[in-house]
């Protein structure tokens, strides 16, 4: 980064390889990078792109990402920005945090302070500014519950702005900046307000049961974080270099909501023996298991398909093996998804998001 007569200017490099910043190791290059450390560098890459009429592709962690093999023609800008900053009044903890702070090692720290919030997302790979984005969540906890605000560079404008949750339109798996506003804004960094002492959250059945069966009756935020990363570890949804299963991007597919008389429709068709799994959701919706309707549909764990198929832990993740590349993840997602469609009735929404000429429709 330089200075030109005061502006400040950015010198993006070329043909920058991103297999390996994605946690799936595929895909082509970069037409044009650049790294952010700090905001201005944020705001001068947004500045550079829309000069030259550039697409502008922000990359965090690379684990909720596919990048085409024929790669990204436009401005890829990894926001790598660091800094957490943290205010206690009373049992009232407010931490904020820059939008390149991995995400597990500051639920790590949280959970350490006795800090009650997030402790349930343990072992969720990525950074923290796509928390907001994908309104993060597992095992019984949302972050949009702590969020309190967002940080963000408007492109419209170029103006820096503090959102509140209502204005960030939270929803399940969801944010006004993945869906209706997909590409205005650059998170640059997140408020979470959390509680000092306070309990931990126990709703999700597997994480209680675990406990019941440890004879733990009270267990603690770090008994909590634990546990969550023991089940997420036996499921090879945490990043271990030694894990046969470790090249995905987590849950390929998101759990479908449905309105209830099309969970009536859907639980007709199936006609399965076996209770199709499923959860209430606000507004009398139902939410479904995704796994469960892509095993049911006749894709076992560890199904493979050349160098791409299921994790064998945990039916959601599509692995990469020696050989893969992005087409053929993109193609086995749309032969599962399709299945699923077929016998269920019932159409996944892909998770991750796919950067170039790919898609699954």
């Amino acid at each position: 980064m330089t200075r030109d007569g005061g502006a400040l200017r950015v010198k993006p490099l070329e043909h920058v390889s991103l297999a390996s910043y994605s946690t799936m190791g595929v895909g082509g290059p970069a037409r044009w990078f650049v790294e952010a450390l700090d905001e201005p560098t944020v705001l001068a890459a947004v500045e550079w792109a829309e000069h030259r009429g550039l697409p502008l592709h922000v990359l965090g962690g690379g684990s909720n990402v596919i990048v085409a093999d024929d790669g990204v023609d436009g401005l890829v800008l990894h926001a790598a920005l660091r800094g957490v900053t943290t205010r206690v009044v009373g049992s009232v903890v407010d931490l904020t945090a820059a939008a390149g702070e991995p995400w597990d090692e500051l639920v790590r720290m949280t959970v350490e302070r006795g800090w009650a919030g997030l402790e349930c997302l343990s072992g969720i790979p990525g950074l923290v500014g796509a928390t907001p984005i994908q309104n993060v969540g597992a095992y019984g906890q949302d972050v949009s519950e702590t969020i309190v605000t967002v940080r963000a560079l408007d492109r419209r404008d170029g103006q820096i702005v503090m959102m509140t949750p209502a204005e960030c339109e939270f929803s399940y798996r969801d944010s006004v900046f993945k869906s209706r506003m997909a590409g205005r804004y650059v998170v640059l960094g997140v408020g979470y307000r959390l509680q000092q002492g306070g309990a931990p959250a126990l709703r999700y059945p597997e994480v209680v049961t675990d406990f019941a069966r440890q004879g733990i009756r009270a267990p603690t935020l770090a008994d909590v974080r634990r546990t969550v990363l023991a089940i997420r570890r036996s499921k090879s949804m945490v990043l271990d270099e030694r894990d046969p299963n470790r090249r995905s991007c987590g849950s390929f597919f998101v759990n479908p909501v449905v309105a209830a008389d099309e969970f009536r429709r859907i639980e007709a068709r199936v006609g399965s023996e076996q209770v199709m799994p499923s959860w209430p959701e606000p507004g009398g919706r139902v939410k479904l298991s995704a796994a469960w309707l892509i095993e049911h549909a006749g894709f076992a764990r560890g199904h493979t398909d050349g160098a791409v198929g299921l994790s064998t832990r945990h039916a959601l993740a599509i692995v990469c093996h020696p050989g893969a590349r992005a087409r053929d993840v993109v193609a086995f997602a749309r032969r599962v998804r399709a299945r699923v469609e077929e016998w269920a009735g019932v159409r996944l929404t892909p998770e991750p998001e796919i950067w170039g000429p790919l898609g699954l429709d």
